[in-house]
């Protein structure tokens, strides 16, 4: 019985995902002539981390730059597109990240606030972009260190990143680790 009612609990941690080298590997993508990614393989274990991610109730939220058909495009491929509860792309929103205009509109489109911060962890593969835009915004990060297309070495304390996984699937131990953490507090 005990298990059943920790399935059913609302988990407190939220997820923001990258998807180029963090979800989708980048140097896979076929472009259309309009630079519209119709095809790409995934990150080894990319797939089993956002599914078990969502089996076990986590909110996953998409918070990318680049073109809406081209997520939908590879995430549908790949039957992962459903897994996320918000898709926020830069096409839309009209800017890159690290605006923190990236991050508000994923916090709006799953109706949280700024009291929810604490609670978010952002995922990406970009020290500049991803990794420095959570941490102004005061968004626990975490580096996927997967690719060798980006910059390893952080240029300033803002590229730093909260923690550091080498592949997507250890990000499901790391999530239940801080989802507990915040269950203590």
């Amino acid at each position: 019985m005990e298990l059943g009612r920790n399935k059913e609990r609302e988990k407190n941690i939220i997820v923001f995902l990258d998807v180029g080298d963090t979800i989708v590997d980048e140097s896979t993508e076929i472009r259309d002539n309009q630079d519209i990614v119709i095809k790409a393989d995934l990150i080894p274990g990319a797939d089993m981390m956002v599914k078990t991610l969502a089996e076990r109730g986590y909110t996953l939220a998409v918070v990318a730059d680049g073109y809406a058909q081209s997520f939908k495009n590879t995430l549908t491929e790949h039957g992962l597109y459903d897994y996320f509860s918000a898709m926020i792309y830069s096409e839309n929103i009209k800017e890159l990240k690290p605006s923190p205009r990236m991050f508000k509109a994923a916090i709006g489109a799953l109706n949280l606030s700024e009291k929810d911060i604490p609670r978010i962890v952002m995922v990406g593969n970009n020290l500049r972009r991803d990794i420095s835009g959570a941490n102004r915004m005061g968004i626990t990060s975490v580096y996927l260190d997967w690719t060798t297309r980006y910059p390893k070495v952080a240029r300033d304390e803002d590229e730093v990143p909260d923690y550091t996984i080498n592949l997507p699937v250890e990000l499901i131990d790391l999530i239940e680790e801080l989802n507990q953490q915040l269950d203590v507090v």
